[in-house]
Formats: C-alpha cells, structure tokens, sequence
C-alpha cells in the first residue's frame, strides 16, 4: 500500500514516529494508502528547515522567485489528468469537475500570485520641504498554511501561492482526508528546482500536527481555511502570542431569487450553486428564498433539475455528484437530514444514503437533498451542513429576505437574482457578506477580495490583501 511522506527540507520522508494513518476512497469505503501521522517532533524539524531557509529566500529577486513558481505551474499543467484522478480518488469528487474547475484554479493560483508579485507598488509622501516618508513591505517570515478537505490541491495553492512569492518561507498542512495531491505537489515542487526548506509539507491530525504548526514559536502567521469552530481555537491559541491570523471560515450562504429574476438562468445556476462538489464548498447556497409569486414555478423547476443529476461513481464522466468526503462526514449529513424532518421540514427529494452495487457499494454516498417549510430560526436554517442538502423558503418583501439572509452567525457569500439593477445594488448593500454575486454564482476573479463577515473569518484573500498579509508594513522617513 503506497504511502504517502512528508515533504521537509526539500526532500520527502516518513514521519520521525512510523506511524501513519489510514486514507480511505470515499467512493468505495476502502484504504488505499497511508498518511503520516505527524506529531510535534517533525513539525520542529520543518519549522527549523523553514526558518534556516528563509534568508536566502526572501533575500532572493522576485523575478527569480517568480520563475521558480511558473515552473511548478507549468508542471501542474503537464499533470493535469493525473492530478485530477488523485484528487477525485482521494475526496471523492467527481474526475471532470477535478479535471476542468480543481487542478486548472491551483495552476491559476501559482501564476497569478507568482506575477503578481513582481507588480507591487509602495506609497511615497513628501512631507513639507523637510522630509519624505515611504513605505516598505518585507517579508514577514516563516508562516503556517493550513488547508481544508472540499477543494484540497485548489485551497493549498491558494495559501501558499502568495506567500512563497511575497518571499516566506512555508511550514503547510493539508487535511488529513485528503492529502494525496499535496503529496504529488511536493514532487513537482523538487522537480521544478524549488530550494530546500522553502516549503515544507506536514501531513496529520489538526489536534497533532496542526496544533503544533499554530504553536511553535518560529511560526509568525497563519493562514487557514475550514470550520468556524476549528477556526475559534486557532485564534484562543494563536492571539496570545500576536501572530498574524487570516481565517476563511464557514457559510450559510442565502440565494435571493426575485420574481423579476431571468428564471431558467436561475433555476439551472441554483442546481449548481447548491450541489457542486456534493455541496461541500463554503460558496454553496444552501438557504434558497424565492420571492412567493415565484415560488411554486420555482420550486417545480428546481426539483425536476435536481431529479436528473446523476449520484454515481466520481471516475465516470457523466457522474453529477460524486461521494461525501468520509463516513463521519456523511453521518453528520444524514443527522442534520433528521433534525431538519424532526423541526418540521419536508423532504421533497433526496434525504438518503444511495448504495449502489459492485466496487461502490461501500462508498459514501447521499442523492441530492431539497427541504421545505422550515422557518428560518430552526438548527438546519442556523448551522452549517457542507452537504447537498439546501433548504427553499417563501419571502413577500425585500425588507423580509433581508433580515432572513442576514439571521445568521455567518456572512461569507451570498447570490441575488434580479433585472432590476437598482434593487440589485440596494439588496447587496444591506446583505452581511464578503462576497456576493448577482445573477450568477462562483464567477471569480483573483485581483479581488475573497472573505467573509461575523464568524465566516477574519481577513481578506486573494489579490492584493493576500500579498499584503504575507509581508510587514515598515515606514521609513527621511528628513531632508
């Protein structure tokens, strides 16, 4: 059985323990490979690499740094299908959503952030006849990327993309349930001539490894994408000791859909908003309120697409929704299903576990899920769920889905449908999110901002504010 090694100081190796833990094919239920079990000793040892290796880096002309990561992109690029077939294996997605959204985006990732960094500007003001004052941006040092399950080679290059090219040097640990291309990327990292100890690839528990990585004095900044709660102990653990945090945490993202809105672009980007990647992505819309003139046509339409997606094996092409990330995982899902019918909802479709026959028989699979006639302060309306599971709601007024959208802890995206550019701007005004999309879903660009509000996260991604983080700010004046 292949295992997978940890990547430290430019050269990949089992954990100083021997201990590893089992990484299971959500798609069939079986163990396919092993993951090192990682514990404070090999965290100090990438952190010592991280740390010995950080001069040289920093110290290193962007143009050189640059270079070195478009080689590894293009190398991504040159992997493409094999990529996408370990992602697929190891999460449980489906092979093409893989092949043209997850390992295109961590290409996409590198290059942006690897251009980007030789684009960067500074501000310069005179001060009177007597002086000027500029700013300067440095380095800020050895940081922490920690990455989640749902988009695994994706996220990862989303944190360490830009903090390699604003010249850091990278201590990274992705989820234990899927730490198979991460593992594939430390290879192309050695091929591609990254120097030793730039980047250093721990695999293993968040409460072990993880809990080390947030702890170790050396490590000045972290940056982490998961659960809220996860996110809460981080920053108890990290804001004692004033390291540097950017959380991109959880959503109970609303889809606002007006009576006015184009109804089949709506009806067809709901279905997708809802269920890509079996729902568990942060972006989902799994609060959908449509206006009530609307709504019966809606919920009709919206049922009958979701009827015809296809649950199956993620290796074939014409398979929709691929399998849940894991068996707790899919056990959380199917909790949250019987709360959801014990506080009074109706499952219009979906609601349980598909077994199929043969080589899938044992994966971890759940149809497309629709509820109605929940009322909004209800657990399933509240929490977050990360499956495919979405609950539809009337609402009369805009001032009523307003107040609806925003009724929760979270704030992280939202979507608005509507042909009324006035309403459309004044709806977005006052909907608590980071990111919010009208008439269209998951349509991204990397200059922007990426984050949430509440208790989504803390901090900005993704252009600039990504860049900005990974450095500190220093103002130099010199009198004339």
């Amino acid at each position: 059985m292949e295992k997978i090694l940890n990547y430290i100081n430019g050269v990949l190796c089992e954990p100083r323990s021997y201990q590893y833990l089992d990484n299971v094919n959500p798609a069939r239920g079986e163990v396919y490979s092993l993951v090192p079990d990682s514990d404070l000793g090999d965290v100090k040892q990438a952190a010592g690499s991280a740390k010995k290796a950080f001069p040289a880096w920093s110290g290193l002309p962007v143009e050189k740094r640059s270079a070195i990561l478009l080689r590894i992109a293009d190398l991504i690029d040159r992997h493409l299908d094999k990529l996408a077939l370990a992602e697929s294996i190891d999460n449980g997605k489906p092979v093409h959503l893989a092949r043209s959204l997850d390992i295109p985006r961590a290409s996409a990732n590198i290059r942006f952030f690897a251009t980007a960094a030789m684009h960067t500007s500074t501000e310069a003001h005179l001060t009177g006849e007597e002086a000027v004052n500029y700013t300067a941006r440095t380095p800020i040092g050895v940081v922490a990327c920690i990455s989640p399950w749902n988009l695994p080679l994706y996220l990862f290059t989303w944190k360490i993309a830009p903090a390699l090219a604003a010249g850091c040097t990278v201590v990274a640990k992705p989820s234990e349930l899927t730490p198979m291309t991460a593992y594939l990327f430390a290879q192309l990292c050695m091929e591609a001539g990254l120097p030793e100890g730039v980047l250093n690839i721990v695999h293993g528990l968040g409460a072990k490894a993880g809990q080390a990585i947030i702890e170790h004095a050396d490590i000045v900044a972290i940056s982490f994408t998961g659960g809220t709660a996860t996110g809460r102990k981080i920053a108890a653990t990290a804001a004692p000791q004033f390291k540097k945090l950017s959380l991109e945490l959880g959503g109970k993202n609303p889809n606002i859909i007006f009576a006015d809105a184009d109804f089949e672009q709506a009806v067809s980007t709901s279905v997708r908003s809802s269920f890509s990647n079996q729902g568990e992505i942060c972006l989902c819309g799994s609060r959908i309120f449509v206006e009530r003139s609307l709504y019966d046509k809606f919920l009709q339409a919206f049922v009958e697409q979701t009827n015809r997606l296809v649950v199956g094996n993620p290796l074939n092409d014409g398979t929709h929704l691929g399998a849940l990330v894991s068996e707790a995982h899919l056990q959380k899902v199917l909790s949250y299903i019987e709360l959801a019918k014990k506080e009074g909802g109706t499952i219009v479709t979906g609601g349980t576990r598909i077994q199929f026959k043969g080589e899938c028989a044992n994966g971890y699979f759940i149809g497309p899920t629709i509820i109605t006639g929940l009322p909004q302060q209800c657990r399933t309306n509240q929490e977050e769920i990360f499956g495919p599971v979405v609950t539809v709601m009337p609402f009369d007024t805009e001032e009523e889905v307003i107040k609806a959208a925003n009724a929760t802890d979270y704030g992280l995206s939202a979507t608005i449908w509507t042909e009324n550019l006035k309403k459309a701007h004044r709806v977005s005004a006052h909907v608590k999110s980071g990111i919010i999309w009208v008439n269209c879903w998951l349509y991204r660009d990397l200059r922007t901002p990426f984050g949430g509000m509440k208790q989504s996260g803390v901090g900005r991604e993704g252009g600039w504010e990504a860049l900005k983080f990974f450095t500190d700010t220093k103002n130099i004046c010199i009198r004339l």
